[in-house]
């Protein structure tokens, strides 16, 4: 592991830890990328994974939004994609424009198991232009802000190798669970071999807190979830941490986790070896710190709606969330209930930000 700058700002991993803090720290999902007018600059006719893949690039674009909202954000989040670990997995995956990920070849029966995927996946290797971006953009940050790095969780990364690319239906993937369920219990554990490698490697590279995205758990049902979900996500948590110690890694690296839609799986989440809990929308925060406890951070969960209305809505709507978590002091970190949208006015989201620095340091 490279020298890396001491932290100037370590907000969000002692708030991550539970420690009591001078104010809620605060990033987004999706913080780097379209909305802002300089990715656009950066990218220059690039693609997307052309992007991910040049740390030049990548580290770029990770550290715009830390640049434009200087001081304002609490954390970067590494400029990359789910999708990276189907593609060391051995399947070909695009980025259409207009149209979001494309699989041209997707697993449609439990055959091509053996198939279309690579048997020994060498995540070194495979995934090295993901470090070499860590590390690049750990170095250029110089200590301003803790990197964060991430990966997709088992189904939702399934459902995409599955469906071939976005669904609403999600009519092949449930095909699976429900005619296939071992073959997809397999699937689902490969992925999963595949992501706790990912996830401990990007802090071997430099990553200083992680967040793996359920961005599907809410197309399951209570039942399911704890069938095809939960017991993926606990796996990840607990050798994860094994991993690290194999790794020579000591010091505790923040997990969050972010099952957007399960609303009813909180208190199963809340047990499942994650620091954090990051919470989407429709959760209604008094209830989710009940439900909680104290034995989670949780994070969230401004509707991304809210960024396009007024200023003053802005401000009502981010007092509301941060009173309601119980004024973020302790066990909070502020952030949207999801991802940005490439729609976005900057300027409303930098006065997202001016309103938890001032609500949250009151």
């Amino acid at each position: 592991m490279p020298e890396f700058a001491p932290l100037k700002n370590d907000l969000i991993l002692r708030a991550a830890r539970g420690e009591k803090v001078e104010r809620p720290p605060v990033w987004v999902m999706r913080q780097a990328g379209r909305y802002l007018p300089q990715y656009h600059v950066v990218k220059a006719g690039n693609d997307f994974f052309t992007c991910c893949r040049n740390p030049e690039l990548a580290s770029a674009i990770t550290i715009q939004p830390i640049d434009h909202y200087d001081g304002y954000l609490d954390a970067a989040i590494i400029f990359s994609d789910i999708l990276v670990i189907p593609q060391a997995m051995g399947m070909k995956v695009e980025i259409l424009d207009k149209i979001g990920p494309h699989f041209p070849d997707p697993l449609r029966e439990p055959s091509e198991l053996e198939t279309k995927l690579t048997k020994e996946v060498d995540v070194l290797k495979d995934l090295d232009w993901a470090f070499k971006s860590i590390t690049e953009t750990r170095l250029k940050l110089n200590g301003r802000v803790p990197l964060l790095g991430f990966c997709g969780a088992p189904w939702t990364l399934m459902v995409y190798m599955i469906e071939g690319g976005g669904t609403k239906l999600f009519r092949y993937a449930k095909t699976w669970l429900y005619t296939h369920p071992e073959a997809s219990h397999e699937l689902l554990s490969r992925i999963t071999d595949v992501a706790v490698e990912f996830l401990a490697q990007q802090v071997v590279a430099g990553a200083q807190m992680l967040q793996v995205f359920e961005s599907s758990a809410g197309e399951l049902g209570p039942k399911e979830f704890k069938e095809f979900s939960l017991p993926y996500l606990r796996i990840i948590s607990s050798r994860f941490r094994k991993r690290l110690l194999e790794l020579g890694i000591t010091e505790h690296v923040p997990l969050t986790i972010f099952a957007k839609g399960a609303w009813y799986a909180l208190d199963w989440l809340a047990d499942s070896g994650y620091d954090v809990v990051s919470l989407d929308w429709l959760y209604d925060p008094k209830e989710a710190m009940k439900v909680a406890n104290g034995r989670v951070v949780l994070q969230g969960n401004l509707d991304p709606g809210t960024i396009y209305g007024s200023k003053e809505v802005i401000t009502k709507k981010t007092e509301e969330m941060i009173t309601d978590f119980g004024g973020g002091k302790q066990g909070y970190i502020v952030n949207l209930g999801h991802g940005t949208h490439p729609f976005f006015d900057p300027e409303n989201l930098g006065w997202f930000l001016k309103e938890v620095h001032r609500v949250g340091s009151a």
